[in-house]
């Protein structure tokens, strides 16, 4: 692999990142934002941009991110491309340097926002050639490490690296939940207007949010489809969630090993579920669906996530352009009877949808929100909504 060293070779001249494998490969480079080290699962992204959204998404928590694309950070930061209050991917990995923002938009660079969320980012890498790796291993375990003086454990940050568990059995959702139950607002953004305002008004039907790590975006659809909202975190139960008196439930996207989260949320969807009362989910919520009717859950190869998923949609052939951040997979295998499969990945044939027979409860596992092509998938809040009302 390009840029990778065994650990007995000597430090890049010059180097104040490294990144540290498991199995004692090094990478060095160029850190920038926040100093210190962190460790988790690499992963790769090959979104040309949006890369706030992917930085705030809070299903990368425990993932450090290597961006395909060479030029990241070169629009610079804004205080709207954002998916939530911080910044949950724990770092990244950048071909060039990140140069002085080019935006219009951009109110900070990339790097000062990296440094005032916590996180690290390491430039200079051969990003290709680590997508490689993740393509051929696997998901590796890795340190991302930035010091200014260059001063690195390498030895203590691979074992680090070697003693870290690993994502499958980890339950990230109560980690990036939100505490308290919120009441939604605001819509989409609008160019040169900002994000829009309302999405409170009464005669809206009603939905009940549970947030396992939703991203901000997905909350502006369903505004923007008809619906109003209350958030609750992913821990709620049945009861707290029905004393708000939904039409409706949303199961949201996050991060982590589904069956674990699924401990203390599938016995909840199944109480949802016999209220056949409409019932949406994304990504994790997908997920936490099949769980609840019967299903199975498993650890993908390399996962998928970026911006450009074409995904078949089974009823007739169309193909939506989506975006993707996961790691788990449902089982097609396995599925009941009344579950019926809806869409379909082009890249590896996994299954992206699934949708009861028996009761108007559906899921996708893409982020329909995200809009990459650019609205094909706006369909789904709309469905969702008009079966509340």
């Amino acid at each position: 692999m390009a840029d990778a060293r065994p650990l007995s070779a000597p430090q890049l001249k010059g180097a104040t990142g490294v990144v540290v494998f498991a199995d004692g490969r090094v990478v060095w480079g160029k850190g920038f934002g926040s100093e210190g080290e962190q460790v988790g699962e690499l992963c790769f992204n090959t979104a040309m941009t949006g890369y706030q959204e992917v930085m705030t998404d809070p299903s990368y928590a425990k993932q450090v991110i290597a961006f395909t694309f060479p030029h990241i950070g070169n629009v610079g930061a804004n205080d709207e491309d954002v998916e939530a209050a911080d910044a949950h991917a724990l770092g990244c990995l950048v071909r060039e340097v990140v140069t002085e923002p080019s935006n219009y938009r951009a109110n900070q660079g990339f790097a000062d926002w990296m440094r005032k969320y916590g996180r690290i980012g390491i430039s200079g890498v051969d990003t290709r050639a680590l997508t490689r790796l993740v393509r051929q291993e696997g998901p590796p375990t890795v340190v991302i490490a930035h010091n200014v003086n260059g001063e690195f454990d390498v030895e203590r940050l691979q074992k680090l690296a070697a003693d870290w568990p690993g994502l499958e059995g980890m339950d990230l959702a109560k980690d990036v939940s939100r505490l308290q139950v919120e009441r939604w607002t605001g819509g989409r953004w609008q160019w040169g207007e900002g994000y829009e305002l309302g999405g409170d008004d009464e005669s809206r039907p009603h939905v009940v949010a549970v947030d396992y790590g939703n991203k901000r975006n997905i909350f502006r659809n369903l505004v923007e489809a008809g619906a109003r909202l209350t958030v609750v975190p992913a821990t709620a139960t049945f009861d707290e969630i029905m004393a708000h008196k939904p039409d409706g439930f949303f199961l949201s996207n996050g991060p982590g090993d589904p069956a674990a989260t699924g401990e203390y949320a599938v016995p909840v969807i199944r109480q949802m579920l016999e209220t056949k009362k409409p019932l949406f989910g994304i990504c994790l919520g997908h997920q936490m669906l099949a769980l609840a009717v019967g299903g199975k859950t498993r650890k993908m190869f390399q996962g998928h996530r970026g911006a450009n998923h074409p995904v078949k949609r089974l009823s007739d052939g169309q193909v939506e352009i989506t975006s993707m951040n996961h790691g788990f997979a449902v089982e097609r295998e396995g599925l009941p009877e009344n579950v019926r499969e809806t869409h379909v990945s082009l890249f590896d044939d996994s299954n992206c949808g699934i949708e009861l027979t028996d009761r108007p409860a559906f899921s996708v596992q893409y982020h329909p929100e995200a809009s990459p092509g650019p609205m094909d998938s706006f369909y789904l809040f709309e469905k969702f909504v008009g079966a509340m009302k």
